[in-house]
């Protein structure tokens, strides 16, 4: 039976607190000290939403949650092969600062809308309370759709390349192992059955996990850069800061230097997981904004400290990209330590936080789809929303983000390049749904009415923030689009377009199929009088 709601009987966000106590936000099942601070339990009734995950984060796991899950120097040292064939070095150090910086104004304003709505709706809620009123429903719909293809993609794109990556270590040790696409595909979906289960068996040792994970992310990257500094050999400072390999054969070196960005941005995109973790952390409208910007802090330090050292001691380029490994920086470790053990280990230290990568990343997933359900948003809403008191985990919406991983994880067998098409889905649909929510909340800053109250404001910079962060997504957007390589070939292609265009056709034509009629829009459970009282 269809959910509706009659959009006549009373204008939203008009409710009162004595119409709050009859409303079901108030009852739920969980323990007092899992409900987090009063702010925490007086921001959901503003939310209109109930209590129905434990509060187990703080503000510090929060950083390490973030930190483990974007995996900044892991992803550059996974990526090297494309950011050598575009950029060399001078593109890696100079392209990383050009990505920072612009992703520095990105954060701050997703750090903001935290502040207003610390929800696990995270971009869809802050497109429906910010867009123009005729537009917010179809618009924030769409960019649900946008946060499923995002997450569900890093769900099954980082569990692939740790599965790549293993089978990079099985081919330095077993010169006579031949990779086949159902081998990756396989160790893809026990990796992620792996996270799956840990996220329900363990739900509430995630922080704990987590933050020792996010220790061996800090204390891994100073291993790694040691032992190369130490035993590599140096390349000299000119060719390091100045010289650009066009390995892509694009008509210029500054085409290659920008197409070489897109390596660059997975690896500092997608801080709006914490935001979906908001409902299981503790004074959430404070320790969100604060937790994202400190991890957008780390990662960026420690990413810019393993550029410089990539930069000086990769050694030969076209030696490393012909490694048959697969991996440029397998063979980078092989030259360092000239020792397969020695190289097996390196490469573990970072598996390991790559695998805490994966797990965070499930459970971003599954509490993102969770939370669109809750709304109507997909198909059988009932059940992936259903929450256990038991567990108090949407262990439905995980159980769908391991089917959803199978399901993108079959294409491997077929195609060499899923890996790279389903991490381009998942990188294009997440800055398409911050492009969409920051571009609604700077409407709403010109337009008005005033924005919300909230812990964590950019003042008076707001508005500049809003429009840096806008003007710099729109053309990496862009980029992210173009192939590695000119001329492409159907091995080559990137086929991030098609798949992000057939996302939001398909959720386009459930929209006037169903969507349109059951969806309830976060900003129609609005209950904004009880932020000032």
């Amino acid at each position: 039976m269809e959910k509706s709601i009659d959009r006549d009987a009373k204008p939203f966000g008009t409710a009162t607190a004595k119409d709050l106590e009859l409303d079901d936000v108030n009852t739920t099942h969980i323990a007092p000290k899992y409900q987090g601070t009063e702010e925490d339990k007086v921001h959901m009734k503003t939310l209109g939403r109930k209590q129905e995950t434990q509060r187990v984060f703080t503000f510090v796991t929060m950083i390490g949650f973030g930190s483990t899950l974007i995996v900044t120097w892991e992803t550059l040292l996974t990526n090297s092969y494309s950011i050598i064939t575009n950029g060399g070095t001078a593109g890696l150090f100079w392209g990383f600062l050009i990505v920072f910086g612009g992703f520095l104004f990105v954060h701050a304003s997703i750090a903001e809308l935290s502040s207003m709505a610390a929800t696990a709706s995270g971009q869809y809620h802050w497109v429906s309370e910010h867009a123009p009123p005729w537009a917010q429903r179809y618009l924030s719909y769409i960019t649900g759709w946008l946060c499923i293809a995002g997450w569900q993609g890093g769900v099954t794109g980082i569990g692939m390349l740790v599965a790549t990556i293993i089978q990079g270590l099985i081919i330095l040790n077993n010169p006579n192992y031949v990779p086949q696409g159902w081998h990756g595909t396989l160790m893809t979906i026990g990796i992620v059955l792996f996270c799956v289960l840990f996220n329900t068996y363990g739900a509430r040792r995630l922080p704990l996990v987590e933050g020792a994970l996010a220790v061996l992310h800090l204390g891994g990257v100073f291993v790694i850069i040691i032992i190369l500094w130490t035993l590599s050999p140096r390349n000299n400072a000119h060719d390091a800061f100045l010289q650009i390999n066009n390995g892509g054969g694009w008509p210029s070196d500054g085409l290659s230097l920008l197409v070489g960005l897109y390596p660059l941005t997975v690896s500092l995109a997608g801080f709006d997981s914490q935001v979906h973790m908001s409902e299981e952390t503790k004074d959430a409208t404070r320790a969100m904004p604060r937790s994202i910007m400190w991890a957008a802090y780390v990662n960026g330090f420690l990413g810019i400290i393993m550029a410089i050292t990539m930069m000086f001691t990769l050694g030969d380029l076209d030696e490393i990209l012909q490694t048959p490994t697969g991996y440029p920086f397998i063979q980078v470790f092989f030259n360092a330590t000239n020792s397969n053990v020695g190289t097996t280990l390196m490469t573990v230290i970072m598996i390991l936080p790559l695998v805490g990568s994966v797990i965070a990343c499930v459970a971003t997933a599954s509490r993102q789809i969770w939370s669109f359900a809750r709304d109507e948003g997909v198909p059988f809403s009932a059940t992936v929303a259903h929450v256990s008191p038991r567990w108090s985990i949407p262990i439905n919406a995980i159980l769908v983000s391991l089917v959803i991983c199978i399901l993108l994880a079959l294409i491997n067998i077929g195609s060499a390049v899923a890996l790279n098409a389903v991490l381009a889905l998942g990188t294009g649909s997440i800055l398409a749904s911050y492009l969409i929510c920051i571009s609604c909340v700077a409407f709403r800053r010109i337009s008005g009415p005033p924005l919300p109250p909230r812990q964590w404001s950019l003042g008076k910079w707001g508005l500049p923030i809003n429009v840096v962060a806008i003007c710099w997504l729109v053309p990496i957007f862009v980029l992210i689009q173009f192939p590695g390589v000119t001329p492409p070939t159907a091995a080559t292609m990137n086929f991030a377009c098609l798949l992000i265009g057939s996302v939001v056709l398909f959720a386009t034509l459930y929209w006037f199929v169903k969507g349109r009629r059951v969806y309830v829009s976060p900003k129609e459970r609005l209950h904004r009088e009880l932020d000032s009282m």
